[in-house]
């Protein structure tokens, strides 16, 4: 726990949630990484569909990114619009939960879902890329360099959002200035040069042709080139970990994002077409990535370059937080309306849903394990998922402005309201023709997996909600208390050996029942099992049968079973069903004594058959059986142990005069001792 504790931090509070909200200084890296890094690969990526063009391609690649361009600004005004509509929480989930219905908010969330997964993997695998574009050596080690880059990304978030975006604002900002500078200084080459820069190391010769531009290639490298995109969601999905005014700090982050993104895929694409740069296959030796043979041909590889690649690095593998402040989030909304696993939705240690950010490191390194860290192979299934969530999401927006045009009073407010609507209404039409598109080009590809896997995660969601719904009709009875059977039950105390611990189980027992079992199951046979069997029966005559005549208490039955296979539950479940036939209209109480192991080295040191009996009985018992824990402490504990002290500072902002965790014991006390005397005095009545 100490070791925990050094990783992840102390646990926070309920009261110091505020504290820990963000504003935009953090909500930039931690929001916008994925975007800033898909800066990277997007461009690539369409790069990559040219190559058989040649440097013919090198002319199509301006028009393409100047439609993806102006693609993200109609999302960043629709989006804009849709956080202040919806300043909690204003992702596709909720939108589409509110506007379009269960079904089409589920398919937004499994979208959310898949592309979250696959933006983690592709982040990571984009980062080392690039690290290994400056050190080819490290080209063996791919796949270990991105599993070790997830573990750290996923302890930095599971310490927290404001931990995550400080920790990484350094990088963050570091690239956005050395690119910006980057860029700066080539297009201000190009303009000086009259359009035909020379660069400072030359990028490898482009390729020979070996096709032509029909419209469907271009149309296959839009495509490819909207990955660029895809964490144009972060902040609407992220509204609740903003600090107030959430809305005003949301806003500022989402328009950083969009206009620095923006401006990295106009310059790079813009540097790419003047010093003929095309993309590289990243699976051969001496690759190198669109933004390393531009740096090193605007900059060169001096220590500016290193720096500025450093920097890609660092938010390429960390553009993956951007899922881990979200992803939670998302599934925690899930879970609260039945549809995930309900621990998605339980703070954890450090104010943030910890089963989602584990659940997201691992999915994503199953991923790494199966394509092998590298980003093209990933690529086919990105971006449907974004794209599909920012159809669904525009769609809901313009299903919210009818209605709210429907109840608009004024001509000033029905004007407002149908400037959103049209807003709105060309965001849903163009992703959702971009979708369409991406589908199309990409199916062949793989992206037939994401079309399959988005369903399938739909019908996995409805089974949970079966689930649940299936729990709660269970257990939901309404009416009185039932005080039916008030017999005391039959007690079976399972026993090792006459010891202390056996001692204190069978006293417990007298107090609940005269009717107690005593079961002893051995595992010898033969000889050495008729030896143990009259060494057990004349201890028990002596030692329990005897003193309870003595106090003229009937005494305990004492039962030998053998365990055939060395193991124990098989003959206490088979006692356990001779037992209710025996006693049909009464419980059977199973007693367990168990040593409570306080630190690691004595767990080591025991055989945990009692855990063990404990989860076989409550899973094969059945309703008639109630299992007992009969606790027996090495070290007597205090109850001061397990309750949480908080530190001086966080104690300093409280206007109460003793930590909240100490007066919240007394408070307990106190109402424990108010019911003890209620009941006292129904008692005296």
């Amino acid at each position: 726990m100490a070791i925990l504790g050094w990783i992840l931090g102390r646990r926070l509070a309920n009261r110091e949630q505020q504290d820990r909200k963000i504003g935009t200084f953090e909500g930039v890296p931690a929001m916008g990484l994925d975007g800033l890094g898909s800066s990277a690969y997007g461009p690539e990526a369409a790069l990559t569909i040219l190559i058989p063009l040649g440097a013919a391609g090198l002319a199509y690649i301006g028009p393409i990114m100047a439609a993806i361009v102006g693609l993200l600004l109609i999302l960043y005004l629709s989006y804009r619009q849709t956080i202040a509509a919806y300043p909690n929480n204003g992702g596709s989930y909720i939108v589409s939960r509110e506007n379009l219905g269960r079904n089409i908010s589920l398919l937004a969330a499994a979208g959310l879902m898949v592309d979250y997964v696959l933006n983690v993997a592709v982040g990571i695998s984009a980062g080392v890329g690039a690290l290994v574009s400056a050190v080819p050596s490290l080209h063996p080690y791919i796949l270990p360099l991105c599993l070790g880059i997830l573990v750290l990304v996923t302890i930095a978030n599971l310490r927290g959002t404001m931990d995550a975006g400080r920790l990484f604002a350094l990088p963050t900002y570091l690239f956005v200035a050395s690119f910006m500078l980057i860029l700066g200084i080539g297009v201000w080459r190009t303009v000086a040069s009259g359009g035909q820069p020379v660069p400072v190391i030359s990028p490898p010769p482009l390729p020979a042709v070996a096709g032509t531009a029909g419209l469907w290639l271009l149309m296959h490298s839009f495509a490819s080139g909207c990955t660029a995109m895809t964490g144009v969601e972060a902040v609407s999905n992220g509204m609740s970990a903003f600090k107030e005014p959430t809305l005003r700090y949301g806003r500022r982050t989402l328009a950083a994002i969009c206009l620095i993104l923006g401006l990295l895929l106009g310059g790079i694409a813009f540097l790419a077409q003047h010093y003929r740069i095309l993309a590289m296959n990243q699976e051969k030796e001496g690759y190198q990535s669109v933004l390393s043979q531009l740096a090193q041909a605007v900059v060169g590889d001096g220590v500016f370059y290193y720096i500025a690649m450093a920097s890609l690095l660092c938010v390429l593998a960390l553009s993956a937080n951007t899922s881990f402040v979200d992803f939670p989030r998302l599934c925690r909304m899930v879970a609260e309306d039945g549809f995930l696993p309900r621990p998605f939705a339980v703070v954890g240690r450090r104010l943030v849903f910890s089963v989602g950010i584990l659940y997201l490191a691992v999915t994503a390194g199953i991923l790494f394990i199966v394509f092998g860290g590298i980003t093209d192979r990933l690529i086919p299934l990105f971006a449907i998922g974004a794209f599909l969530t920012f159809t669904l999401s525009q769609t809901g927006m313009v299903v919210h402005w009818v209605k709210a045009l429907r109840s608009a009073k004024d001509t000033r407010t029905r004007a407002a309201h149908q400037a959103h609507l049209a807003v709105n209404a060309a965001g849903a039409t163009i992703t959702g023709l971009a979708l369409i598109v991406i589908v199309a080009a990409k199916f062949k590809e793989g992206a037939w997996i994401t079309v399959i896997v988005i369903p399938t995660v739909i019908v996995l969601l409805h089974q949970v909600r079966r689930y649940y719904d299936r729990l709660d009709a269970t257990l939901r009875e309404a009416g009185p208390i039932s005080l039916d059977r008030m017999e005391a039950p039959v007690v079976l105390v399972v026993t090792e050996r006459w010891n202390k611990l056996t001692d204190k189980a069978l006293s417990f027992a007298f107090r609940l029942s005269p009717d107690i079992i005593a079961v002893h199951v051995t595992r010898l046979a033969g000889e050495e099992g008729e030896e143990e069997e009259r060494a057990i029966r004349g201890m028990w005559a002596k030692d329990v049968e005897a003193p309870a005549r003595a106090a003229g208490v009937k005494p305990p039955r004492l039962l030998l079973l053998s365990a055939d296979y060395r193991l124990m539950h098989g003959p206490l479940l088979k006692l356990i069903k001779e037992l209710e036939d025996e006693f049909a209209d009464r419980t059977i109480a199973v007693l367990l004594p168990e040593i409570v192991k306080t630190s690691w080295w004595q767990s080591l040191m025991h055989t945990h058959r009692a855990r063990r009996l404990h989860s076989k009985l409550l899973q094969f018992g059945g309703s008639n059986v109630v299992v007992i824990s009969m606790p027996w402490y090495l070290k007597e504990p205090k109850i001061e142990d397990a309750i949480i002290t908080e530190p001086s500072e966080v104690r300093a902002g409280s206007t109460r005069s003793e930590p909240s965790s100490v007066s919240g014991l007394h408070g307990a006390t106190d109402q424990v001792r108010q019911a003890i005397s209620s009941c006292s005095s129904d008692h005296d009545n």
